[in-house]
C-alpha cells in the first residue's frame, strides 16, 4: 500500500469516529434526564368579604337548590364551560307550566239558553186516515195560552227508537195470541230504525240488552225470549175442598199460613179478591230511560202491548209520566183482553178507590201525544202494529220558542190546532222544560 493512500484512510476513519460518540452521548443522556413536572392545579381561595361560591347572573351567596356541586379536580377545571355568559343568562325565575282547566274548574260555566220546543202532531181525518198535504199557516199552537210563532215547520219522515213493552201478565188466552203476534213486528219496521225489547209482570226484564236495527238477525231470537206462557185467572173460593181453609182443628187451620178472611178465603164467608201484580209503571220507567240517551232526529216511541192493568210498581204515574214529557218520548199501545171489549174496555177506564188500575195505558198516550188501539184478534194485533209504526213516523213537526222563562221548571201546557173543521189533531198536552228541551 502507498503511504499517502494509508494516511487518507486513517484520517476519514478518525473522522468517522469522532461524528458518532457524540450522537450516542447526547442519546444516554436524553434517556437519564428526569420529566419536568406541570404546572400546578389553581387553587380556590375564597375571597375577601364574599360567603359562598360566585354564581354568573346572579352573584356570591348560598348555593342554589339542585346547583351541581362545585369540585376542585382537574379534570372539571379543563373542562369546558357550558354556562352562558353572564351577559346573556335569563331571568332564573321558576315558572311551573300553566295547568290546563276547563270552564267549570275555574269557577267560570258557559251557558247557552235554548228555548226551542219540539212537538210532533198527528193529524186524521174522521175515518181515522193521516192527513197530508197541510202547511204551517194551517197550525196554531198555544203555551199556557199564549199563542207562539212557529220557528220550523218539518214533514219529513223520522226515523224511530222503538221500545216494545209486552205484559207477560196477561191470561193464558190472550197471552197466546201475543205471543203470535210478536213476530209480525219487525216487518212493521224499516231498515234504518232501531228497537229494543222489554216485559214485565212482577218487575221489568230488559230482554234485548239495549238497542239493536229493526232487521237485524237478532231480532227473532229476542221475541222468541219474550214469549210467555200467561197467568191464570184467580177466583176466591171460600168452602169446600179446593178452599183455602178445608183442613181445620179446633176451629183454627192446620196450615198457619192461610188466616181467615185473607185471599185464600175461609169459612167465616168474608172474601178478600186475590192481588195481581202488573208494574206497568215500572216498565215504561225502564224503557225511558233507555230512549232518553238515543240521538237527537230520531222519533222516541214506547210501544206497550198490554191490558193497562197496573198494582205494584215502585214508580208512580205521575213520576213517570214526567220524565216522558221531559225527554220527549210518546207512548203508543195496543190494548189487548179485557181493556179491547166493548163496553168492558170504557169502563175499565174508570178507577175505584182502594182498587187495581184496570187501565192505565191510555192516560199515558193522552199526556205524550200517542195512539191506541184496541184489538180482540190476532190479525188485529198483526195490523195495529203496521198502522201505529206509520203513524208515529208520518208526523208534522212544529218547533217554536217558548216565551216562558228559562229558568221556570213548571210544567207548560200545550194546546195545537188546526184551521180545517173535521180533523183530529193528536200531540202531547204538555212538558216540563230541562237542559235540552229540543233535543
Amino acid at each position: 500500500m502507498k503511504p499517502g493512500l494509508t494516511a487518507i484512510a486513517l484520517t476519514a476513519l478518525l473522522s468517522c469516529n469522532l461524528t458518532l460518540a457524540p450522537l450516542g452521548v447526547a442519546e444516554q443522556q436524553q434517556q437519564q434526564q428526569t420529566p419536568v413536572p406541570d404546572a400546578p392545579a389553581p387553587q380556590m381561595r375564597p375571597l375577601p368579604g364574599v360567603d359562598g361560591p360566585i354564581t354568573p347572573g346572579i352573584g356570591a351567596g348560598k348555593e342554589q337548590p339542585g346547583a351541581p356541586a362545585a369540585t376542585d379536580s382537574p379534570s372539571d377545571a379543563s373542562a369546558p364551560s357550558t354556562q352562558e355568559p353572564a351577559a346573556q343568562v335569563k331571568d332564573n325565575f321558576a315558572q311551573p307550566p300553566p295547568e290546563t282547566l276547563s270552564a267549570e274548574d275555574t269557577g267560570t260555566r258557559l251557558v247557552v239558553n235554548t228555548t226551542y220546543v219540539e212537538v210532533p202532531v198527528t193529524v186524521k181525518d174522521s175515518k181515522g186516515n193521516l192527513v197530508a198535504g197541510l202547511d204551517w199557516r194551517d197550525f196554531k199552537i198555544y203555551e199556557n195560552n199564549t199563542r207562539e210563532p212557529i220557528k220550523i215547520f218539518n214533514v219529513d219522515a223520522y226515523p224511530l227508537s222503538i221500545a216494545f213493552v209486552v205484559d207477560q201478565s196477561l191470561t193464558e188466552d190472550v197471552m197466546a195470541k201475543v205471543n203470535t203476534s210478536l213476530d209480525a213486528i219487525q216487518g212493521a219496521l224499516a231498515p234504518y230504525d232501531e228497537l229494543a225489547v222489554y216485559s214485565y209482570s212482577n218487575g221489568p226484564q230488559d230482554r234485548s240488552h239495549g238497542f239493536t236495527g229493526a232487521q237485524s238477525a237478532r231480532v227473532p231470537f229476542v221475541m222468541a225470549m219474550t214469549k210467555s206462557s200467561g197467568t191464570d185467572e184467580q177466583v176466591p173460593i171460600n168452602s169446600g175442598p179446593l178452599s183455602g181453609c178445608n183442613i181445620r182443628q179446633n176451629g183454627n187451620c192446620m196450615d198457619p199460613t192461610l188466616q181467615p178472611g185473607r185471599s185464600a178465603g175461609s169459612g167465616s164467608g168474608v172474601i178478600t179478591i186475590p192481588k195481581e201484580i202488573h208494574t206497568l209503571n215500572d216498565a215504561i220507567l225502564a224503557a225511558a230511560k233507555e230512549l232518553a240517551n238515543r240521538p237527537k232526529g230520531r222519533r222516541r216511541i214506547i210501544y206497550v202491548i198490554s191490558d193497562g192493568k197496573e198494582y205494584g210498581s215502585k214508580a208512580s204515574w205521575k213520576e213517570v209520566v214526567q220524565f216522558l214529557q221531559t225527554n220527549n218520548i210518546a207512548v203508543y199501545g195496543t190494548l189487548v183482553g179485557t181493556s179491547a171489549s166493548w163496553g168492558e174496555g170504557y169502563l175499565s177506564k174508570f178507577h175505584l178507590p182502594f182498587t187495581m188500575y184496570d187501565n192505565i195505558l191510555y192516560k199515558y198516550i193522552a199526556a205524550t201525544g200517542g195512539q191506541a188501539d184496541s184489538e180482540r184478534n190476532l190479525n188485529g194485533i198483526e195490523k195495529s202494529y203496521q198502522d201505529i209504526a206509520k203513524d208515529a213516523r208520518n208526523q208534522y213537526t212544529l218547533v217554536y220558542a217558548s216565551h216562558e222563562s228559562i229558568y221556570d221548571s213548571k210544567f207548560r201546557k200545550i194546546d195545537v190546532r188546526v184551521d180545517r173543521p173535521g180533523l183530529d189533531v193528536t200531540a202531547k198536552s204538555g212538558y216540563f222544560p230541562s237542559s235540552q228541551m229540543s233535543r
